[in-house]
């Protein structure tokens, strides 16, 4: 978690990630539950809009974080699949970057239809993490890099899987937007070398970092769907 918690702060930081999650907020009506929550962030942001917020992760750590950065919010130390709620008892469910890392997904997306209301709406955020794209001169030695950190993910391309998961499970009115973040700055250095590549292939990047000729895009996925209101599970 020690690694893991600064890169995520890093990315929720980029504005284009803060208005992503702006994006996600809508129409989770007024008790969301947050599974892979991290540091509470989304939980925190939702609290000060007047929401019932509940954050969930399976990382004690993560939790023992959250709940210090945001005191005042509800945290859970739990499964994906097993949600500490009961059945129909919130109206939003969000999971972001969290499906990739989860066992089952489709058991998650399934508990995402237990504890929502009908007419609840859940929203599903990650990357595909073969569709990392950056600009380097040894494209073959960066293709590999990319992929490699890919498959060493239980589930590194189950975003583009989330509408047919949510369409599984009874979800209608489902939509998928794709928004790209984009470093063009040293910033994203730190998260070039948690993907894992060697000295040379790094000091390039930091190289076109200095020269202002970095180039690193990210897709995300947000996939949101709706139960009817006549939902009967």
């Amino acid at each position: 978690m020690s690694t893991l918690l600064p890169l995520l702060d890093a990315l929720d930081d980029r504005p284009q990630a803060v208005s992503l999650r702006e994006l996600g907020y809508e129409g989770l009506g007024d008790a969301v539950v947050d599974v892979g929550c991290g540091s509470g962030r989304a939980v925190g942001e939702l609290a000060a809009r007047g929401v019932r917020a509940v954050g969930v992760d399976a990382d004690p750590a993560m939790i023992e974080t959250a709940t210090a950065r945001w005191p005042d919010g509800e945290f859970h130390v739990a499964d994906a699949s097993c949600l500490p709620l009961e059945d129909g008892s919130v109206t939003g469910y969000r999971a972001d970057k969290v499906l990739h890392v989860v066992a089952e997904p489709e058991l998650a997306v399934a508990e995402a239809r237990r504890v929502l209301a009908p007419g609840g709406r859940a929203v599903l955020t990650g990357q595909d993490w073969d569709t990392i794209v950056i600009d380097s001169d040894d494209p073959a030695r960066t293709r590999s890099i990319v992929h490699t950190r890919a498959d060493g993910l239980p589930h590194p391309r189950i975003a583009r899987r989330y509408r047919n998961l949510l369409l599984d499970n009874g979800f209608t009115d489902v939509t998928v937007e794709v928004r790209t973040l984009v470093w063009t700055d040293a910033a994203v250095l730190p998260v070039l070398a948690n993907l894992g590549g060697d000295g040379a292939w790094l000091a390039e990047q930091a190289a076109r970092a200095r020269e202002d000729r970095l180039f690193v895009a990210v897709p995300i996925f947000l996939a949101a769907g709706r139960l009817s209101p006549g939902d009967s599970r």
